[in-house]
C-alpha cells in the first residue's frame, strides 16, 4: 500500500497555483553564487549585446517524440496541516558541489530544499527542521571524505544527495551500510541503482532514458543524421555519451568521436578532429564548467553547426560563461521548469532566480519533510516512507519501484535564445 502524500488547501501553500505547462514557465536563470539574479544573461556580440537565457521548449519520451506537458495537479505543501511534532534537532542534510566550478548544479539543489524547509517550520512549530549542507565539491574523492561526516551525525535522518554520479558511486555503500536514506535530485548515471543499496532513490529519469530520447529527438525531429559525440572523463558523462552513441545509431559519427577531461579548458584538439568531420551536430556529455569553452572554441574555430548538451551543461552558468558562443544550444534535461510561484518564492528567499535542478530539490525536501510530519524518527523509518511514497510533485509525481527507480518519469528540451 503506498502512501500518499499530504495535500495543502485553500489558501495555506504560495504553491498551489504552480503548473508545468509550458507557457507558465520562464527561462532558467542565474544558478551560481554570483550576484546576478535576473533571467537572461547580456553578452557582448560585436558593436551590440543580446539577451540570452535558457528557455523550456518540449518535452520527450523515450522515442523522442513530443508530448504535452501537463499540469502539476495538488503537488504536495511541505507546510502541511502545522501539527507536526519532533525531536529538537532533527534535520536533513544535502550534499553535492557547493563550492567549485560547478557549484551552481548543488546549490540550486540546496536552495529548492531550503524553499521547502522554509514553509514546513513556519507551519510546524512544534518541528523545526534544519537544513544541514555538506560540500563535496563534485569530487568522489573529497565526497568519501565528507560522508562519513553525514553519516556521523545523527540529527540527521536523510541526505538529499549526493549531487553527481561519481561521488554518488564513491559514497553509497557508507550511506547504505549506515542505512541513511540518499535521495538524488540530479545524479542520472544508470548503474547507481544497480548496486543493491536499499536506501538510495533517484528523483528524475536517469541516462538511461535521457540518452536514447534525446537521440531519437535529434535524429526524427531534428532531422540530424551525423552527429559528432564528446564526453568528458567523469562517470555521467562516459554513460551519458555511451547511452547517446546507442541511441543515435548510424548517427553517431565514428570519425569525429573525441574525449576530454574535467578540469580542460584548451579544446583545440577536439575542434580540430570535428572541423574536419562532416556531421550535422556536436552532443557534448559533460558539466557546464568544460562545455562553455568547449562551445567558443568551436565558434572561434569556425564550426558552426549545432551544439548539444544535457543537465550537465543546463545552467545559465553555462550561458554566462559561454557568452554570444552559447546561442542556439539544445539542452535536454530530466528535470522539470521551474513553475512562476515558486520562482518568486525561491528568488525571495536565495536572492537569485531557480536553475537546473531547484524544482527537484524542493520537491524531494518535501517528501521527506511530510515523512518527519507523518511521525518518521529515524532513518530506516524515512527509508521506508520513501519506498512506499506515491504523490504529486511540482515537477512530476513521485513512485518508486524496487531499485529507486522512478515509476515514470520525461525529458525537457530547452534552448538557449
Amino acid at each position: 500500500m503506498h502512501r500518499t502524500a499530504r495535500r495543502a488547501s485553500g489558501g495555506a501553500a504560495l504553491l498551489l497555483a504552480a503548473t508545468l505547462v509550458l507557457t507558465a514557465c520562464g527561462p532558467q536563470s542565474q544558478g551560481g553564487g554570483d550576484e546576478t539574479t535576473g533571467t537572461s544573461t547580456e553578452t557582448e556580440d560585436g558593436g551590440g549585446s543580446a539577451e540570452l537565457s535558457i528557455v523550456p521548449s518540449v518535452q520527450i519520451d523515450i522515442d523522442g517524440a513530443e508530448v504535452e506537458a501537463t499540469e502539476a495537479g495538488n503537488p504536495a505543501d511541505p507546510a502541511g496541516d502545522g501539527s507536526a511534532e519532533c525531536a529538537e534537532g532533527t534535520s536533513i542534510a544535502v550534499a553535492g558541489a557547493l563550492t567549485g566550478p560547478n557549484a551552481a548544479l548543488g546549490l540550486n539543489i540546496q536552495y529548492g530544499a531550503q524553499v521547502a524547509v522554509d514553509a514546513f517550520n513556519e507551519a510546524n512549530p512544534g518541528c523545526q527542521v534544519t537544513l544541514k549542507p555538506f560540500d563535496t565539491e563534485g569530487d568522489p574523492q573529497k565526497a568519501t571524505q565528507v560522508a562519513p561526516q553525514i553519516v556521523g551525525d545523527s540529527s540527521v535522518l536523510g541526505l538529499l544527495g549526493p549531487a553527481f554520479s561519481g561521488e554518488t558511486a564513491a559514497t553509497g555503500d557508507v550511506f547504505n551500510q549506515a542505512g541513511l536514506l540518499s535521495l538524488t535530485a540530479s545524479a542520472t548515471n544508470p548503474d547507481l541503482t544497480k548496486n543493491g543499496w536499499t536506501n538510495f532513490f533517484r528523483g528524475l529519469a536517469n541516462d538511461a532514458v535521457q540518452g536514447p530520447s534525446v537521440a531519437k529527438y535529434l535524429v526524427n525531429t531534428k532531422n540530424f543524421s551525423s552527429v559528432c559525440v564528446v564526453s568528458d572523463n567523469s562517470d555521467y558523462g562516459i554513460g551519458l555519451a555511451q547511452q547517446i552513441t546507442e541511441g543515435l545509431g548510424d548517427a553517431a559519427n565514428e570519425d569525429c568521436a573525441a574525449e576530454v577531461k574535467t578540469g580542460d579548458k584548451d579544446f583545440s584538439a577536439a575542434v580540430q578532429i570535428i572541423s574536419g568531420a562532416d556531421a550535422d551536430a556536436i552532443f557534448y556529455a559533460g558539466y557546464y564548467a568544460e562545455a562553455a569553452p568547449f562551445v567558443q572554441g568551436l565558434r572561434d574555430g569556425g564550426v558552426d553547426i549545432p551544439f548539444v548538451s544535457a543537465d550537465g551543461t543546463n545552467d545559465p552558468q553555462f550561458v554566462s560563461q559561454a557568452g554570444a558562443a552559447s546561442e542556439g544550444a539544445i539542452l535536454s534535461c530530466p528535470c522539470g521548469p521551474a513553475p512562476e510561484d515558486f520562482a518568486a518564492t525561491y528568488e525571495e528567499t536565495n536572492g537569485q532566480a531557480p536553475g537546473v535542478y531547484s524544482v527537484e530539490g524542493y520537491d524531494l525536501a518535501t517528501i521527506m519533510l511530510t515523512g518527519i510530519a507523518s511521525g518518521v524518527t529515524d532513518r530506516a523509518g524515512l527509508i521506508d516512507y520513501v519506498a512506499n511514497y506515491s504523490g504529486e510533485g511540482l515537477a512530476r509525481a513521485y513512485e518508486w519501484d524496487d531499485t529507486g527507480e522512478l515509476a515514470s518519469a520525461l525529458i525537457w528540451i530547452y534552448e538557449v535564445q
